[in-house]
């Protein structure tokens, strides 16, 4: 009887809709963050603890990619937005890693791990994260344009995506800094 069980549960979870794999925010539905007329905070940066305000880089588009230390997706995504800032660093886009890790004292391995060299602020427990961009999903990626405004979100991550990212960059960056009013 005890076997029946067992094995009728293997079944059960053999046949559970497994979830597919993350998508891009489908663009019939808003993300809360775009509702956002001009995104700005303050956060600390690390390693430093210096305060770092987001409206220093009005006038560049912004990666903000919200992501943990146990996060196995924000592992592979971050490589690639590293990338990404390599590629067109230079024509004026930025990426900052936002870590809502509890406690800090894990990003050291982190970054030793992912050789990554990116600009990282701390919002620990993700108290701005979860309460001002409505973050549900890890990794999140924000595209911020020249104006300070959220133009794409992007929940989850998928190798696909890059091809998305590369455009949606681009398009942006060819987008004319509007005169300050």
């Amino acid at each position: 009887m005890r076997l029946l069980l067992v094995l009728s549960c293997l079944g059960f979870v053999a046949c559970v809709k497994r979830e597919p794999p993350p998508t891009l925010v489908d663009p019939q539905r808003e993300h809360p963050a775009m509702a956002l007329t001009s995104l700005d905070f303050t956060l600390n940066k690390y390693p430093d603890q210096t305060a770092f305000k987001l409206s220093s880089l009005r006038g560049s588009v912004v990666l903000i990619d919200i992501w943990a230390t146990w996060c196995d997706p924000c592992r592979d995504a971050m490589p690639m937005y590293q990338d990404l800032q390599k590629e067109f660093g230079a024509k004026g886009f930025k990426v900052l890693a936002l870590n809502v890790d509890a406690d800090a004292s894990q990003i050291p391995k982190f970054l030793t791990e992912t050789k990554l060299d990116l600009d990282i602020l701390l919002d620990p427990n993700a108290a701005y994260a979860e309460s001002t961009l409505k973050v549900k999903v890890m990794p999140t990626a924000l595209l911020v344009d020249r104006q300070g405004r959220v133009r794409q979100v992007h929940e989850g991550f998928a190798e696909d995506f890059l091809a998305v990212y590369l455009k949606e960059v681009q398009e942006l960056l060819d987008e004319p800094l509007e005169p300050k009013k």
